[in-house]
C-alpha cells in the first residue's frame, strides 16, 4: 500500500473512532506534515543482532530516529528521519527542570489538599507520582510475522494517548494521523531490525518535551519530538509466562485525583523506582498500587491490573479498575477488554476493586487468575501478593493460567499476522 494510500486510511480511522470525538480538532492545521518528510540514511549502520543474541529491554537501537522541532514563532519544522544520535539540550532546557501543570496557585493548593488527604485518610507517605517535567512518552510496538510483513498493533490509541498528554503538559498539538504515517515510515526505514524471533519485537518509543531555554516557570515556547526504536524480547527474563510477586504497601501512593495519573509522562515512573528497589528488598518482583483509605486496587508496577474470578453474586467475571483519572488507559487493557467482551462469555466489568475484596474472596476460594497487562510485557501472570505481612498465594498458575494463555495466543495471532485484524496496520 502506498505511503499517501495508508495515511489516509490511518485519518479515518483516528477521525472516526468514537473515543477521539471529544479531542481538539482545531489544532489539526498547526502540524507538521509526513508529505514534507525529509530522510538522511546513515553512512554507519552498525551490526543488527544475530537471531539467537539475547535482547535487553531497551539497551539496543536502530540505525535511524524520528526528529520535529517546534517554536511558539515558527510552528513545527519538517520532520525528518536521520541518523540515531545524541541530542543537544540547553542546559535550563524546560523538560530538566519544571512540573509546568503546576504553575498555578490553584493547582498548588490542589497538590497539597490532596496530599494532606492521603496523609490522614490512609496513613501513607506523600505520593510518590503525579509530578512530571515537562516531558511525556509513549510506548508502542512493530511485529515481523511469518510472511516478514511488519505491523503495528493498534498504534491510534497511542497518537490519542500522547495527544492528550500534550496538553495536559501544555505542550504543542500535533496531527494525529501525520505522526503515525510519520513514525511508519521511520519502522520501513529500518524493517530491518524489526527480530523474527517469537515474542520478540520492534519497541517504538516517541517522545515530546518542553525545551525551553529557561529556568522561567511557564509554558514552553520549544519544544521538541522525537522517535526512536529498539529491538526487544520478552520483558521478563525467562520464559514469558513466569509469574510475578507484588508488594502491596498502602504507605506508597502512585497517583491521585485531579494528578496526572492518566497520562504518560515522566513523573508518573520517574518516583516509583523506590519503591520498586523496596519490593526486591522483600523478596517481590513488582509493585502492586494502592491507593484511598480502602487500598483500591490500581496498577501493577507499570501495568493495568485484571482479576479474573467468580464474584460475590456467584457470576463468573473479569475485572479491571474503571478509568477515573488515576490510572493510566492502555492498549492493552483496551485490547483484552474487547476481546472479553466479544467472546461474550463471562461479565466483564470496569469497577473499582480493593483489597479487602481480592482478601475475601482468596478465603473463599473464587479467584482463579490475577495478571497485569501493558505493552512491554503484554500479559503477565500474578502469583504473590505480600499486603501488610500476609503473604497471600494467588492461584494464577494453578488455572493453566486458562485465560492469560487465551489472550496471549490471541494478542499474537493478530500482532504477527497469523490472523486478519483491524488492528494490525502494515508497515
Amino acid at each position: 500500500m502506498a505511503a499517501a494510500a495508508l495515511g489516509q486510511v490511518w485519518a479515518r480511522k483516528l477521525l472516526t473512532a468514537p473515543w477521539l470525538l471529544g479531542g481538539p480538532r482545531r489544532y489539526a492545521s498547526s502540524s507538521f506534515k509526513a508529505a514534507d518528510l525529509q530522510l538522511e540514511m546513515t553512512q554507519k549502520p552498525h551490526k543488527k543482532p544475530g537471531p539467537n543474541e539475547t535482547l535487553v529491554f531497551g539497551k539496543t537501537f536502530t540505525d535511524h530516529m524520528l526528529m520535529v522541532e517546534w517554536s511558539e514563532k515558527k510552528g513545527w519544522s519538517h520532520p525528518r528521519i536521520q541518523p540515531f544520535q545524541s541530542l543537544t539540550l540547553h542546559p535550563a532546557c524546560s523538560a530538566l527542570h519544571y512540573s509546568l501543570q503546576r504553575g498555578r496557585e490553584r493547582d498548588r493548593e490542589l497538590e497539597t489538599s490532596m496530599r494532606e488527604k492521603h496523609r490522614s485518610a490512609a496513613s501513607c507517605t506523600p505520593p510518590t507520582g503525579d509530578m512530571p517535567a515537562t516531558k511525556l512518552f509513549e510506548g508502542m510496538k512493530a511485529f515481523k510475522g511469518g510472511d516478514r510483513q511488519v505491523r503495528l498493533f493498534r498504534p491510534w490509541l497511542n497518537m490519542d494517548r500522547m495527544l492528550r498528554s500534550a496538553l495536559r503538559l501544555c505542550l504543542p498539538s500535533f496531527d494525529k494521523a501525520e505522526l503515525l504515517e510519520c513514525i511508519r515510515r521511520l519502522v520501513e526505514v529500518d524493517k530491518d531490525w524489526v527480530p523474527d524471533s517469537a515474542g520478540a519485537s520492534l519497541y517504538i518509543r516517541p517522545v515530546l518535551l518542553g525545551n525551553e531555554p529557561s529556568l522561567g516557570v511557564s509554558s514552553a515556547t520549544r519544544a521538541l519530538l522525537y522517535v526512536i526504536l529498539c529491538p526487544v524480547g520478552s520483558y521478563f527474563p525467562g520464559d514469558a509466562m513466569t509469574p510475578v510477586s507484588l508488594l502491596a504497601d498502602p504507605r506508597f501512593i502512585r497517583a491521585w485525583m485531579g494528578g496526572v495519573g492518566d497520562y504518560k509522562v515522566g513523573g508518573n515512573y520517574g518516583p516509583t523506582v523506590f519503591v520498586q528497589q523496596e519490593a526486591k528488598k522483600k523478596g517481590c518482583e513488582q509493585v502492586l498500587w494502592l491507593y484511598g483509605p480502602d487500598h483500591q486496587l490500581t496498577e501493577v508496577g507499570t501495568m493495568n491490573i485484571f482479576i479474573y474470578w467468580t464474584h460475590e453474586d456467584g457470576v463468573l467475571e473479569l475485572v479491571t479498575p474503571p478509568l477515573e483519572g488515576v490510572i493510566l488507559p492502555g492498549v492493552v487493557r483496551q485490547s483484552l477488554l474487547d476481546l472479553a467482551h466479544s467472546w461474550g462469555e463471562f461479565r466483564v466489568v470496569e469497577r473499582k476493586i480493593t483489597m479487602k475484596e481480592l482478601l475475601r474472596a482468596l478465603e473463599e476460594g473464587r479467584v482463579r487468575e490475577v495478571f497485569g497487562s501493558g505493552t512491554a510485557c503484554q500479559v503477565c501472570p500474578v502469583h504473590r501478593v505480600l499486603y501488610q505481612g500476609q503473604d497471600l498465594h494467588i492461584p494464577t498458575m494453578d488455572h493453566g493460567p486458562e485465560l492469560i494463555l487465551r489472550f496471549q495466543k490471541e494478542l499474537k495471532a493478530i500482532q504477527y499476522g497469523a490472523k486478519a485484524h483491524e488492528w494490525a496496520l502494515r508497515v
